[in-house]
C-alpha cells in the first residue's frame, strides 16, 4: 500500500528548466562557455555546483571560480522562477487528488530550501504538502539517493511505500536508488530514450498518472 507520494520539483511541478537554462546560459558567457541544446539535455536535473563541475570539466576556465558562478546562476533563476514559473499541466490536480486520498505529500528537489518553499507558496499548494527536503542538505545530491532516503524518512514512512515523480533521467537514478515506486515523465525530446525505461512507470504528462494503477 502506497502512503506517500515524494515530488520533484524543477520540470516537474513547476515548467522552471527553461528558467534554468537561461540563467546558466547568460552567466556562462563569462567563461565563454557555450551551453548547447544537446548539453542541456544532458545535464537536465543536476543541481548546479554538478551542472559547473561537468561544464568545467569539458572546458576549464580559471575565473570567475564555480562558487562566484553557481551564486549567479542560482540568484538569477531563483529571481525568475518566483516571479513567472508556472504548474506543469495535471501537477496541481495530482496533488489535490492525493492528498484527498489521505497520502502524505513531499517535494524532494535538487533546488534550495527557500526556493522550494517559495515555489509552493507561489503555486498555493504548500498546505497540501507534509514536508519537503533539498539535496543541497545532503552531502551527496542526485543522482545519488539521500535526498529521497532523507524525505522519506521525514514523513516516517518505509522508502518501499513511497511513490516518486521525477522528470529527469539524474532524478529518476535517485529515487530508483532509494527502493521508491518510479514515476518518471520525460521531456517530449528525451521521452522515447530507453534509459527511461528504468522507471516503473513512464507518462507524456502528469495528467495521465492513475492513482489506482499503484496501489494508492
Amino acid at each position: 500500500m502506497i502512503k506517500a507520494a515524494i515530488f520533484d520539483m524543477d520540470g516537474l511541478l513547476i515548467d522552471s528548466e527553461p528558467i534554468w537554462t537561461e540563467a546558466a546560459t547568460e552567466v556562462m558567457q563569462k567563461v565563454n562557455f557555450k551551453l548547447t541544446h544537446d548539453l542541456k539535455l544532458q545535464t537536465t536535473g543536476l543541481s548546479i555546483k554538478l551542472f559547473l563541475e561537468f561544464c568545467y570539466r569539458l572546458q576549464p576556465w580559471n575565473t570567475p571560480d564555480r562558487a562566484t558562478l553557481e551564486q549567479e546562476i542560482l540568484t538569477i533563476a531563483h529571481k525568475n522562477i518566483i516571479a513567472n514559473a508556472k504548474a506543469m499541466p495535471g501537477a496541481i490536480d495530482l496533488i489535490k487528488n492525493l492528498h484527498a486520498e489521505k497520502i502524505k505529500l513531499a517535494v524532494a528537489s535538487a533546488s534550495h530550501m527557500e526556493l522550494i518553499e517559495a515555489v509552493l507558496r507561489r503555486l498555493e499548494i504548500i498546505d497540501y504538502f507534509d514536508t519537503w527536503h533539498s539535496g543541497e542538505l545532503e552531502e551527496h545530491t542526485k543522482p545519488h539517493p539521500a535526498v529521497y532516503i532523507s524525505t522519506a524518512a521525514k514523513l516516517g514512512i518505509p522508502v518501499y511505500e513511497c511513490i516518486a515523480f521525477e522528470d529527469s533521467f539524474t532524478g529518476l537514478r535517485s529515487a530508483h536508488a532509494a527502493k521508491m515506486i518510479t514515476i518518471c515523465v520525460p521531456n517530449p525530446e528525451v521521452y522515447d530514450d530507453p534509459k527511461f525505461d528504468l522507471a516503473h512507470y513512464k507518462l507524456r504528462s502528469l495528467e495521465e498518472f492513475d492513482i489506482l494503477a499503484v496501489g494508492v
